[in-house]
């Protein structure tokens, strides 16, 4: 299997609001970059459309390695939860509605198809991919202002 790394990152300005996404994909010597972004949405809809993306563009399986600054995401994939939600018809233990199940659904599908591990990073910080993610997601936010 190919191993691939990919950091992904969302913003919005303000919650709902203008948002954008950026990713970059790590592969051997090879990077790419990636981004975009939606006139109205929230944070949450960006950082899960970012991995989205990403791991839509691998044209075959891979080992992924998956590093963002979205608990969200991590906790949502790496501890189970919205496969659990999706178990329940997108009802959290709450019994509250799962937000963004239609998100969460496309990229529940897509995790299956690679060998996943999963890291949170702390934003905003000292790590370089995740600062270029931020950097291409705000950047992508502000196109909607």
């Amino acid at each position: 299997m190919k191993e691939v790394t990919i950091y992904t990152d969302g913003a919005c300005s303000g919650n709902p609001g203008p948002g954008g996404w950026g990713a970059v994909l790590l592969y051997g010597a090879h990077k790419r970059e990636l981004s975009g972004g939606e006139a109205a949405t929230t944070n949450n809809r960006m950082e899960l459309t970012a991995v989205i993306e990403a791991l839509a563009l691998l044209k075959e399986p891979c080992a992924v390695a998956l590093w963002s600054d979205s608990k969200y995401v991590i906790d949502g994939l790496e501890k189970g939860w919205a496969a659990t939600w999706q178990k329940r018809g997108w009802v959290k233990s709450d019994k509250k509605p799962a937000l963004n199940p239609d998100l969460w659904e496309k990229l529940l599908a897509l995790t299956k198809v690679h060998s996943m591990r999963y890291h949170w990073v702390k934003g905003h910080a000292e790590n370089a991919y995740n600062n270029r993610c931020d950097e291409l997601a705000v950047a992508e936010s502000r196109k909607y202002r």
